[in-house]
């Protein structure tokens, strides 16, 4: 299963940092069972969502030329409150290093300027072949152009 948990990207500095947004609803399924009488979004997707942040800072940078990233390494991840359906989790993530298949970096999870969630990230990155390559990169940059879309700051490759 392939979670998309960010709603919107609201400021993107290729190479930098990102802020996106996540709306938890009561309409998620998760919550159903993380906890029925206390609904509170898993932790372990608050990282997920800093993960899709830090990757979709990885391809802005990039201009697409990853097919392939995946969750390398996660560390000093510190849990400071819950966010409850109605909460806007804002996730930040900023670059320690891009290097060649393998990049770091900083998040951090927010809900009305408290910090919900904190870590760092290390993500692996590649390419598939061929064909394949090409059509994995046309359905990200369709899924980020849904997410940039009220965005107004140029991203790599536009201009």
């Amino acid at each position: 299963m392939k979670f998309v948990l960010l709603d919107r990207i609201v400021v993107l500095e290729p190479a930098q940092r990102i802020v996106a947004r996540k709306a938890l609803s009561l309409a998620e399924e998760y919550l159903a069972d993380h906890f029925p009488t206390f609904p509170v979004m898993p932790g372990v997707l608050m990282v997920e969502a800093m993960t899709e942040a830090a990757g979709w800072l990885l391809q802005a940078t990039h201009n697409f030329a990853y097919s392939v990233m995946e969750l390398a390494e996660v560390r000093n991840v510190t849990y400071k409150n819950f966010v409850r359906p109605g909460e806007v989790l804002e996730i930040e993530v900023t670059v320690r290093q891009i290097g060649e298949g393998r990049s770091e970096f900083d998040g951090i999870g927010r809900c009305n300027g408290l910090e919900m969630v904190r870590g760092r990230l290390a993500l692996r990155h590649g390419q598939l072949d061929g064909r394949l390559h090409e059509q994995v990169v046309a359905d990200a940059k369709g899924r980020f152009e849904l997410l940039t879309l009220d965005m107004k700051t140029a991203v790599a490759g536009d201009k």
